[in-house]
């Protein structure tokens, strides 16, 4: 697939690295020289320097003949405006925009087909909203990823001494809970993968990943470790484009409190929102947290632009008390450093903006796609189709599917039913069928496998 990103950020980049071990013809524009010389190096692909959404950049990118364009600057009206001269310039069949802004979101008419030609537009604010919410939905929980719309979540927790399922085997979680479908897909100890059997124990400090029902997920979590109380009492660090969203989303269901030390834009945002107190402050300020009793806060989140600043405060936070820290950090590398005893989560906006983009990217009919682990590993949720005897999947038990090393099978849901998958469970056209891959490397395989009809041998 020939495809152009526009901008060589950290989405972009993220994007990028994604997409080169996947056997696609890529050429990235941005302004700046160095960043592109940088990238072609690490990367080996085509690069153009100029303004992305100028007709002539376009065109020395390869417009012409392009499959996707993915607009990922940072500026909204930049991908806006190079999705529409692709399209009434060069026909790109496939055009995805990263859109930061509430105010053009509000208004999603803006982006129908009598609108600007956009077939995707990714919200990054959106993503982490929303990612936020089913955090808060499951307390305890490090991640909570929708699959077959909401049917199946992935949920990633950390196990802990106390919970019944702590130092046994896996096999034993029906043995306690033998009407739930959940299944457990991965297991990371000391950042090492584990792929589970039921022979397999779980130690304290594991990260446990499982799929379950929206309504059987607390009842796992308590498998894995005693349950968290609700939260109530949440604190924001930054009424930036996220800050304000989230506050949005929330205020009506929890006591809310947003920190925000630019004056106009703590009176913008205190203006827009109605149920939310914001303080004109310093996150990092540690007389203004104790002020506003950060020892009784349940949730503390520092979601501002800078990574910096959103772990030193932090960090602040869960030293005066705070009862779960999280941090939005843009930078794998700040992410991978920050110690879990000081900050209890972090939060990528980057690879939640990914996984978004790979489910429009990926081969075959695949609905859903989280990126996992910094990049390294992914779940999908790919759509059967073929017919028994010429495809590779329909008509045969899983445990006589060629799977390749490193995938689980999760779950499997069929007319909107969800069936727990065993060894002789067999895909019918049309499952939805979720995987855990810890590997990258085997997606193509996976892609051809559910692409529809091939010859078996």
């Amino acid at each position: 697939m020939k495809i152009i990103i526009l901008g060589a950020g950290q989405v972009g980049t993220s994007v990028l690295a994604s997409l080169c071990s996947e056997d696609n013809d890529i050429v990235v524009v941005d302004k700046q020289t160095s960043v592109l010389r940088e990238l072609h190096d690490r990367f080996d692909i085509g690069t153009v320097q100029g303004n992305a959404a100028h007709p002539t950049v376009l065109k020395r990118a390869g417009a012409d003949d392009t499959d996707m364009l993915i607009a990922v600057t940072s500026d909204d009206e930049t991908n806006m405006l190079a999705c529409q001269i692709s399209h009434t310039l060069f026909n790109i069949p496939k055009k995805i925009a990263r859109v930061r802004a509430i105010e053009y979101l509000s208004y999603p008419e803006i982006f129908s087909k009598d609108g600007v030609p956009i077939d995707v537009v990714i919200s990054p604010e959106q993503i982490v909203t929303q990612m936020i919410e089913r955090l808060l939905q499951y307390p305890g929980a490090s991640q909570v990823l929708d699959f077959a719309e909401g049917q199946i979540r992935l949920v990633s927790v950390r196990a802990l001494t106390g919970g019944p399922l702590v130092g046994r085997e896996i096999r034993e979680l029906h043995q306690h809970m033998p009407n739930v479908h959940a299944r457990i897909t991965a297991i990371f100890r000391n950042a090492r993968p584990i792929i589970p059997n039921g022979r397999q124990t779980i130690e304290h400090g594991d990260e446990v990943f499982f799929m379950a029902s929206s309504e059987e997920i607390s009842d796992v979590m308590s498998e894995l470790r005693e349950l968290d109380k609700p939260y109530r009492r949440l604190m924001f660090a930054g009424g930036g484009h996220v800050g304000k969203r989230v506050a949005q989303a929330l205020e009506h269901r929890y006591q809310v409190k947003v920190i925000e030390k630019n004056a106009d834009r703590a009176k913008k945002i205190a203006g827009d929102l109605t149920n939310t107190v914001v303080l004109l402050g310093d996150a990092s300020d540690k007389e203004l947290l104790l002020s506003e009793n950060i020892e009784t806060t349940d949730i503390f989140c520092a979601i501002t632009n800078d990574d910096e600043a959103n772990i030193l405060s932090a960090m602040l936070a869960k030293r005066l008390g705070a009862r779960r820290v999280i941090s939005l950090v843009n930078k794998a590398a700040y992410a991978d450093i920050v110690d879990p005893n000081q900050i209890d989560l972090v939060i990528s906006p980057q690879q939640s903006t990914i996984g978004a983009l790979l489910r429009h990217i990926r081969k075959g009919d695949v609905v859903q796609v989280h990126s996992l682990r910094h990049g390294a590993a992914e779940a999908l949720e790919a759509v059967a189709h073929g017919t028994p005897g010429k495809s590779k999947v329909i008509g045969i038990p899983i445990d006589r599917i060629p799977i390749p090393p490193g995938v689980v099978m999760g779950a499997l849901v069929r007319d909107k039913e969800v069936i727990q998958v065993h060894h002789d469970t067999v895909i019918e056209e049309g499952d939805h069928v979720i995987m855990f891959l810890l590997d990258k490397k085997v997606i193509p395989i996976i892609e051809q496998m559910f692409q529809g009809d091939s010859q078996r041998g």
